[in-house]
Formats: C-alpha cells, sequence, structure tokens
C-alpha cells in the first residue's frame, strides 16, 4: 500500500466531502482504539473542525486513559481539534431500568452492548445538529463489509466513513505512519461494549489477520457450497482447488457464518414493493 498516498487521498475527500455539504468539520467518538485514533487524526488533518466525544459507559479504565491520550496529542498537533466528555452511564442506568427483565443471559448482555452503542451514537447526532458537523464513522473493512462486527443504527449509523476502504492490518500502517501514540497502537482490539478488556479476537474467535484471509479466499469459489473432504487434517473444499489445514477450515468458517448473519447490515434496508396492479 501507497501509505502517505492513501492518507493524502483520505484527507482530501474528508475535506471535500464536507466543503460540497456545507458542514464545518466532523464529530467523532473516541474509543482508545486504532480505528477511532486513525479516523479522527485524517478528519483533523483537513483543517477543519472536528470535536471528539469520549463517552464513557462503564468504560475499562485502560480504555478511557488511551482515549485521553489520543485526544490530548490530537489537540496538542491541530487548533481546530476539540473534544468533549459525555458521561452516559446514568443514561445507560436509567434505560436498563425501563426495559423489561431478560432470563437469557447472553442475549440481555447482546442487547445491552448494542444499546450502548445506540447510545452513543444519539450523543454523536446531538452534537452534529447543534454544530452542523458530519459524524464520521470508524469502522473498517473487514468489521463492515466482512463479519459486520458492529451495531446496526449504532457505531454503523454514520454520515461517512473514510477507513471503510481499509483492512484492519492497513488500518496499523496508515496508524504507524501517522505517529499515532503507541498504547494505542499496541492495545488488543475491542469493541469496549460489555465494560471490560475482552478482545475482538475472544468474541469473534480468530484474529483479524485471519479473517482477512478468509474474506479473500472466500471470493476466489462460491459460498454457498461448504462442502469438505479431509484426509487427516487436511481439508479441500468443494469448488476450490485449494488444501486447506484444520485452523484455515475453522476460521473460514467463523467467518461465513458471520458475514451470511451480517448480511442486513451490509445490504440497503428492503423495500416491500406494491405491484402495479394492486394500486
Amino acid at each position: 500500500m501507497k501509505t502517505k498516498r492513501v492518507i493524502e487521498h483520505i484527507v482530501g475527500w474528508l475535506k471535500e466531502y464536507s466543503d460540497k455539504s456545507g458542514t464545518h468539520g466532523f464529530v467523532i467518538g473516541i474509543s482508545g482504539g486504532i480505528d477511532s485514533a486513525v479516523a479522527s487524526t485524517l478528519c483533523a488533518m483537513t483543517g477543519k473542525k472536528v470535536l471528539c466525544l469520549e463517552m464513557p459507559i462503564y468504560q475499562a479504565e485502560s480504555q478511557v486513559n488511551r482515549a485521553l491520550e489520543h485526544i490530548a496529542w490530537l489537540k496538542n498537533s491541530h487548533l481546530e481539534v476539540s473534544d468533549q466528555r459525555i458521561e452516559l452511564t446514568a443514561t445507560f442506568d436509567s434505560m436498563l431500568k425501563a426495559l423489561p427483565k431478560v432470563e437469557d443471559e447472553y442475549l440481555l448482555n447482546l442487547a445491552l452492548a448494542n444499546t450502548r452503542a445506540r447510545l452513543r451514537m444519539s450523543t454523536l447526532y446531538y452534537f452534529a445538529g447543534i454544530e452542523h458537523l458530519l459524524v464520521a464513522g470508524t469502522g473498517n473493512k473487514v468489521e463492515d463489509f466482512g463479519v459486520g462486527f458492529y451495531t446496526k443504527y449504532g457505531d454503523g449509523g454514520v454520515d461517512l466513513s473514510p477507513i471503510a476502504d481499509l483492512m484492519k492490518t492497513e488500518v496499523y500502517e496508515i496508524a504507524k505512519e501517522l505517529g499515532i501514540i503507541e498504547s494505542i497502537q499496541k492495545a488488543a482490539p475491542t469493541d469496549g461494549l460489555w465494560g471490560d478488556d475482552r478482545t475482538d479476537e475472544e468474541q469473534i474467535g480468530a484474529s483479524y489477520p485471519e479473517l482477512e484471509w478468509a474474506m479473500g479466499f472466500s471470493k476466489q469459489w462460491n459460498p454457498k457450497d461448504t462442502q469438505w473432504t479431509h484426509e487427516g487434517d487436511r481439508w479441500l473444499l468443494s469448488g476450490s482447488d485449494q488444501v486447506l489445514n484444520e485452523r484455515q477450515r475453522t476460521v473460514l468458517e467463523i467467518y461465513l457464518r458471520l458475514n451470511r448473519a451480517s448480511q442486513h447490515k451490509v445490504l440497503p434496508i428492503p423495500v416491500c414493493a406494491i405491484p402495479v396492479a394492486l394500486k
């Protein structure tokens, strides 16, 4: 990847989009992770106003510290960057009290994790409306279009996505070139929606490089046909001439399962077309 030219391209694209939309700049949530650090820095490089929001909801201290460190670094480098801390824990608790109890603990925790993301999205759009800003997304390509590792109408609810055509490993390349603080570059990726430090890899069951491999591999054959034949720990997938090992088979199945389950996020919202004869 021509890293410097990619950076210039994204920054130019962001500035042009804001100019054409008549907005003053961008508002973005800062999580303490690599994606929001890179996306916010690219926004700041446009020279336009950038409002960084830190929105903790029972956030792990390590994530909060990294977010604050990044914001301080960004403000020191770019005069048009400002920040606000919006403590949403009490709001989250109030909403939780108003909702009915659910016995299935897994479904409850998953719904609440997504609720956190949607509270933050609403907060971002509050400031976007008040200050005439665009909500900048922080999703990367493998999350947004591969495994759907984001919340619909949560962190997926944005006005524009500056890094959504970059794989996670490419985001790290950009981060290194931009000089993003070392603690963020070295931190294990996490969505920060569970109130602890569980990593994305622990949730998904595969690392980002593995998922990127699976995303590329799945484009080489018909993913509807997943019949396997094997000899020992060597696996052959019908429709492909490549032999996979046991780990590759596991990762590919994880990727395909998540990809199929997330199509309702990736595809446009379906519209029920009314036949002319019925009108």
